[in-house]
């Protein structure tokens, strides 16, 4: 019964983003904003979209601020994954807006504000500094935090420390195993990939073998990608195989392998000129060798692949750029985010598919959970923010453009 209620709120959501995106304001008229320089038409437009993004939340009451009757002054916290890139720049407008709708309804200016911040480490993906980041926010004592985890094994040190001093902790993108998380914010990363993997299969007319290349093996977002296309690869297409897969964190360990197939001479990159053993002043040395020749190394390595599935924005650039380095042809790629350069990728051909996630609707719908939490109004487990297919043919959809960044 839980779950068909759940599908209801799904479907209902869904229905509102299309009646969201139905209504852009095309038919009121296009007048000049003195102060903005823009249109009316093009204000409407970006405030549809970033209603639409809203509506794509489920259930739909982490999608707005009503009721949240916190403390004059009160202090959230919010922590990413990285400080730059278009996705947690639009995780940082859904968290402000947030922030701003809490304060809109509750009448508070000045000093009265509820204060809501978004940190992160400036180097992608960087668990100590995140773990630090943590600490620090922590000892400021807000009423709640929500965080983005880089390391699924990580911050348990930390949320303990949380508990003890009664500041509930809402995980968003990606979360953990933590059993006193009051929420967990995300794409349902397995159907996502489950989708993308059927999308992909029907490209390649289901059969071939297909690379899948990670962007870590530490987060639970990415170990949730990885199994669930897996799962549908292996269970529904009997023609089709994984014939790897290949986590970008785990450089150190790759450099090796690469440099001990050069030095044995089995392998030789572009510039190596013929494969031969190397010994001595001759050897390659493992810090030498660069992410590109992993890359390399690894689509020569697997020459009969025909698709590849990557688990984020920069995934999917690395094996696009490997392919056009290592000539490869006839690969198919299907992928997740949608950043300016993949969207150039997809209307060129290069990228067949993008699994576009709502990362304003995370940022909004953490701070909601987060606001919540410190009220003890009680959280749903799971908050959906949905995503979206998208494929070449879909990108002068009005629909569809609503759900891209920066739109």
């Amino acid at each position: 019964m839980k779950n068909f209620k759940r599908m209801i709120a799904l479907a209902l959501s869904m229905t509102l983003l299309t009646v969201g995106c139905g209504t852009s304001g095309n038919s009121k008229e296009d007048t000049s904003n003195s102060k903005t320089g823009k249109t009316q038409k093009e204000e409407l437009t970006k405030e549809d979209t970033a209603q639409a993004k809203l509506d794509a939340i489920s259930p739909s009451a982490y999608n707005n601020a009503d009721g949240l009757e916190l403390k004059k002054g009160s202090y959230i916290s919010v922590i990413g994954k990285s400080s730059q890139g278009e996705f947690w720049d639009e995780v940082k407008k859904g968290v402000d807006k947030a922030a701003d709708d809490i304060n809109k309804n509750l009448g508070y200016k000045g000093k009265d504000k509820v204060k809501v911040t978004y940190n992160a480490p400036a180097d992608m993906d960087d668990v100590d500094q995140q773990v630090n980041l943590l600490d620090e926010e922590l000892a400021r004592e807000p009423v709640a935090l929500a965080i983005s985890i880089v390391d699924q094994k990580s911050c348990k040190v930390q949320f303990d420390m949380a508990s003890d001093n009664e500041i509930p902790i809402v995980a968003y993108d990606s979360g953990n195993d933590y059993q006193g998380l009051m929420a967990t914010v995300s794409t349902d990363n397995s159907q996502a990939a489950k989708e993308a993997a059927d999308k992909l299969a029907e490209a390649m007319s289901r059969k071939g073998k297909v690379l899948i290349l990670s962007h870590d093996s530490r987060s639970m977002a990415a170990k949730q990608r990885v199994a669930g296309f897996k799962s549908v690869i292996e269970k529904k297409y009997p023609k089709m195989s994984v014939a790897g897969v290949y986590y970008m964190d785990d450089i150190e360990k790759l450099q090796k392998r690469v440099a001990s197939k050069i030095n044995s001479g089995v392998y030789a990159r572009e510039d190596d000129g013929k494969a031969r053993v190397r010994t001595g002043d001759d050897e390659v040395k493992p810090e030498s060798i660069t992410d590109e020749d992993v890359m390399d190394y690894y689509l020569k390595k697997h020459p009969n692949i025909r698709g590849c599935f990557a688990t984020n924005a920069d995934a999917v650039k690395s094996i696009i750029n490997s392919m056009e380095r290592t000539k490869s042809e006839n690969i198919m790629v299907a992928g997740f985010d949608a950043d300016e350069e993949e969207i150039e990728m997809l209307k060129k051909g290069k990228i067949d598919g993008l699994i576009v996630q709502n990362p304003y609707g995370m940022g909004y719908a953490s701070v909601i959970a987060a606001a919540r939490a410190a009220l003890s109004m009680g959280n749903e487990a799971q908050v959906d923010t949905g995503y979206t297919w998208v494929t070449k043919n879909d990108l002068n959809d009005d629909n569809i453009k609503k759900t891209l960044y920066n739109e």
